[in-house]
């Protein structure tokens, strides 16, 4: 059976979490609700006050910036949040893009799939306190010897109790990415995704599967992506809400030479439309952008319209469910009226 999560995204000017919302949701039977973060309000921060708020719900990141924290204090906030919620956190991470890395955080942006790699493997020890952590990395070294480094630095233990079932997701779309979240993760966010499609995930996640053995699979492994959920008879007029947030993807995040999302939608049958797209949105014409994104691609990967198309639509994520295409659908949403029809659609069995 396919799991309901609720995406909240990050905040505008003013945080204000939707407490009564989550609380709905969790009372539906949803179960999780994922923060996120850019260059403004942060992801942990939220994500504690919804495990205050809340007493069954997960609450995960989706995600931490990966180039904004070390994997000790990653690990360090994951095990106190997990200890304060009764196991409710789920640790979401991804390695942000370029522009916000370097221009926000100030940090190089540099081989993200091996950053990726080294994180999870370092949280994994310091989460198991079988011994003090120490690596060497391409990334990281615990301790760190490199240039400046005092000498004084040694191996440490969590002072906290071993929490070896805390899931570790990741945010990843790229062929590497995927093999690498299949291979050390529990879980994968593709951002958007057609479940009829999922043989553009499939290859990769199998070789990384493959590569991490003891029986690792779909059947172990969390599929989650982001899936907005538009309830409204203006099917059009609805629909320019998913494109924006498609152009905005396609066409702006990241240089035009380095947009991982772009790469995706090619992939996903849509390179000719990506190519206006991006060249729409790098010179201004946002709008014309949006226009821009085909009416098929948002079918494929939103839930958008009156009641009767959302159900109908749902039938191709509940099949990719029985295939274990789709294990958690991360639903976008700002209308509370969906959490029941949607709860009566995929949980209600």
């Amino acid at each position: 059976m396919i799991k309901l999560g609720l995406m909240l995204g990050y905040s505008g000017k003013r945080i204000q979490l939707p407490i009564e919302m989550v609380k709905q949701a969790e009372a539906a039977g949803f179960d999780s609700v994922w923060t996120a973060e850019a260059y403004g309000s942060d992801a942990v921060s939220a994500a504690s006050w919804l495990l205050a708020s809340t007493e069954r719900i997960k609450v995960g990141t989706c995600i931490m910036q990966m180039p904004a924290r070390t994997p000790a204090m990653t690990a360090m906030t994951a095990m106190t949040l997990s200890q304060l919620s009764g196991g409710r956190f789920i640790a979401g991470l991804g390695a942000s893009g370029p522009q916000v890395v370097e221009g926000w955080h100030g940090v190089k942006y540099d081989k993200p799939i091996t950053r990726m790699r080294e994180y999870i493997q370092i949280m994994r020890k310091i989460m198991a306190r079988e011994e003090p952590v120490s690596f060497d990395g391409n990334v990281y070294q615990l301790p760190f010897q490199g240039e400046g480094a005092t000498g004084l630095g040694k191996p440490l233990k969590s002072i906290l109790d071993a929490d070896n079932n805390i899931p570790i997701y990741s945010a990843s779309i790229t062929p590497a990415g995927l093999a690498c979240a299949a291979e050390y993760a529990d879980g994968v966010f593709p951002v958007w995704m057609n479940p009829d499609r999922f043989d553009v995930l499939e290859p990769h996640l199998q070789k990384g599967f493959d590569k991490a053995g003891n029986d690792k699979s779909l059947k172990n492994f969390d599929v989650a992506p982001a899936v907005p959920v538009i309830l409204g008879d203006d099917v059009a007029g609805l629909n320019l809400f998913v494109k924006s947030f498609l152009a905005l993807y396609i066409g702006g995040m990241g240089a035009k030479n380095k947009n991982f999302y772009f790469n995706y939608a090619s992939a996903l049958g849509y390179e000719d439309a990506a190519v206006k797209i991006q060249e729409l949105y790098l010179s201004g014409q946002k709008d014309e952008a949006a226009q821009a994104v085909p009416d098929s691609l948002v079918d494929e990967m939103a839930l958008v319209g009156p009641e009767s198309r959302i159900r109908d639509r749902a039938e191709a994520w509940k099949e990719a469910a029985q295939k274990n295409h789709v294990t958690t659908m991360m639903c976008n949403l700002q209308q509370p009226e969906l959490l029941p029809i949607l709860a009566d659609i995929f949980l209600e069995q």
